[in-house]
């Protein structure tokens, strides 16, 4: 191999290989295998960030698995209770389960003096994580939830400004009795204002005391809506799901994010797809155009591979030469590649420059994500399958003979 790599390398270096016409076409093939790169990394990022950008969001509201009665699936309101002493949330054994906590959920009506809202209030307890919602408060400070009902709750942005609602203010919320048809009317007070991104979300949902619920509802102190559950790995929502279920009463439903919106989660499993689909089409353009390239160099250098064959060189070690050739210009598309995409997708992470309309993509800006293992494996990957296709053409170096090739016209 060392034969073969000191050739091309000094094909390569060659001022008159520089000069010749295979010189354009070989920088146009580079060009396509930076260009090709580039959007491949761009796509992944911006891709792979989206999907657990959403996974996130979603989850920071409602859980990666809720457990409920099954009397309380299709509305947004809890109502039947179920018993907060069950043997899953005070003695887990599942390992996957990170974090489980108890809501309720109750429809309402917030009127201030100019106009109303329909709302749903999120009811939560002293087990809420606020370490992942509090990412989303962008003014005020998260409820103080203990032993006593507060009247603190935490809006989004979207209702305050509807609402016409500041940091401070009081608001009243009639809630509907399940007894009567008379309201049940709640002041509560704005200590937090929220923005998750999530519009179909912040249009309806604020979070304050479970207690309140329990108090319209007659429930127990022991009596909730329904269980969140946070897991270690998204990758295990549906085992977990399966292992929660056979642990759970028959009473009880299991239901998780996925399927709760599959709406959501159906569009966001289509850009592994539409991923998939760009990658292909990215190798298959930067391979034809190295195929290209390679090609003429064959052609322009039929005297130097008659040389090597009258030399004793056989036609695998001339083929290495030329494929030893490839690899390089396929390295340097793939080195440029990796400097511009990798500072573009920095550059978008650390400042957000291409927005996004939350109404239709769930965020604001594009969101990337991407790991040093992903970077490796594409690299690898399209170096390889880019020397697969130059394979076929290197066959032409068999066909060439060593008696026409060194003619002296």
């Amino acid at each position: 191999m060392r034969f073969e790599s000191f050739i091309a390398s000094q094909i390569i270096r060659s001022k008159p290989y520089k000069n010749t016409i295979s010189a354009p076409i070989i920088k146009i093939s580079i060009l396509s295998i930076t260009i090709g790169f580039l959007i491949m990394l761009i796509s992944i990022s911006s891709g792979v960030g989206l999907q657990k950008t959403i996974q996130n969001k979603i989850s920071s509201f409602f859980g990666h698995i809720s457990v409920s009665n099954f009397q309380n699936n299709s509305s947004q309101s809890s109502l039947t209770p179920i018993l907060i002493n069950q043997e899953f949330y005070t003695n887990n054994k599942i390992d996957e389960i990170n974090h489980i906590q108890s809501v309720a959920y109750k429809s309402g009506v917030i009127t201030t003096k100019s106009t109303f809202e329909g709302v749903v209030f999120k009811g939560i307890n002293e087990d809420f994580n606020w370490e992942i919602f509090s990412e989303y408060i962008i003014e005020g400070k998260i409820p103080k939830i203990n032993n006593k009902i507060t009247n603190e709750v935490i809006i989004s942005e979207y209702l305050s400004k509807r609402l016409n609602l500041k940091l401070g203010d009081k608001f009243k919320t009639s809630f509907l009795k399940i007894d009567s048809s008379i309201p049940n009317i709640r002041n509560f007070k704005i200590v937090g204002i929220f923005n998750s991104g999530l519009i179909e979300f912040d249009e309806i949902y604020f979070l304050g005391d479970i207690k309140h619920i329990q108090k319209i509802n007659k429930w127990n102190s022991n009596q909730i809506g329904n269980f969140e559950i946070f897991i270690k790995n998204f990758n295990d929502i549906s085992k977990t799901s399966e292992k929660l279920y056979s642990t759970t009463p028959s009473n009880l439903d299991v239901i998780n994010i996925s399927d709760k919106f599959s709406d959501i989660f159906n569009w966001i499993a289509l850009f592994d797809m539409n991923i998939l689909v760009i990658i292909v089409i990215m190798i298959l353009v930067g391979g034809i155009n190295m195929i290209t390239a390679l090609l003429v160099t064959i052609l322009e250098k039929t005297q130097l591979i008659g040389i090597l064959r009258v030399l004793g060189s056989n036609i695998s070690n001339i083929r290495y030469i030329f494929l030893f050739n490839g690899a390089y210009l396929i390295s340097i598309g793939l080195l440029i590649g990796n400097i511009i995409g990798l500072g573009l997708i920095f550059f978008q992470k650390s400042t957000g420059f291409i927005k996004l309309n939350p109404e239709t993509y769930y965020v604001s800006e594009v969101p990337v994500d991407l790991n040093v293992f992903t970077v490796i494996i594409l690299n690898l990957g399209t170096l390889f399958f880019c020397l697969l296709m130059l394979i076929i053409p290197s066959y032409i170096i068999g066909r060439i003979s060593p008696t026409q090739s060194l003619k002296i016209n």
